[in-house]
């Protein structure tokens, strides 16, 4: 079983049931995905890629913020995409959100939309659950379009929290696969000398989460 299909099936497993519930319940505790959507600020006809988009609770958002936009998604799991696909259309979105099932590490967007590129590509809470993150991350640059930004939101070290609360979360979060990118600034700041720039990396909620904003050159 190749590493794709053995990855796809276990969120299929993990999001079966799940799925139903995800918007209601991630609210309380995916914190910093509105900051990413208020700045992503697309150009004018720009196309937007959500990698490991779930329920496309964010792209609905981005394209009710940005209407002058298009927009992609993609995620491994074919239980994520079936609700993605059933929530884009119950907001009429069909025609300016497109959907496919995909590895976040090797997909061709020519391939799967018919597009080269994207001006727009954002991660949010989607790479701590991607063991091989870091060649999603270089999969990310790829398929921008030079000038283009990556946006990534997720599970920070929880620096200025108390201690008691960071093992607990981490354990916690272990339950659903989910693996915090302790390295992902130092990530960041090794693909600067071939790829681009870093424009910001932030620490808000005290440390809870971390946002990168991307500029490949």
């Amino acid at each position: 079983m190749s590493d794709t299909v053995a990855m796809s099936d276990l969120m299929d497993r993990i999001y079966r049931r799940q799925r139903h519930l995800y918007d209601s319940t991630r609210k309380y505790y995916l914190l910093g995905r509105d900051r990413l959507i208020e700045r992503l600020s697309p150009p004018s006809g720009g196309r937007v890629l959500e990698i490991g988009c779930g329920t496309a609770r964010n792209l609905v958002a981005a394209a009710g913020a940005y209407p002058h936009a298009k927009y992609y998604g993609i995620d491994i799991s074919a239980a994520m995409i079936e609700t993605a696909r059933a929530k884009v259309a119950r907001t009429g979105l069909s025609p300016r959100i497109r959907l496919a099932r995909a590895d976040a590490t090797r997909f061709d967007s020519d391939l799967l939309f018919g597009v080269p590129g994207f001006s727009r590509v954002f991660l949010s809470y989607s790479l701590s659950m991607i063991p091989q993150w870091r060649a999603a991350l270089a999969q990310s640059l790829a398929c921008l379009l030079p000038g283009g930004e990556l946006h990534v939101v997720d599970f920070g070290g929880q620096e200025q929290l108390p201690v008691w609360f960071r093992r607990g979360l981490r354990i916690w979060l272990a339950q659903f696969h989910v693996d915090l990118r302790d390295g992902l600034e130092a990530e960041f700041a090794a693909l600067e000398r071939h790829a681009g720039g870093l424009r910001s990396f932030e620490r808000p909620y005290r440390g809870y989460a971390q946002y990168a904003v991307f500029r490949r050159a």
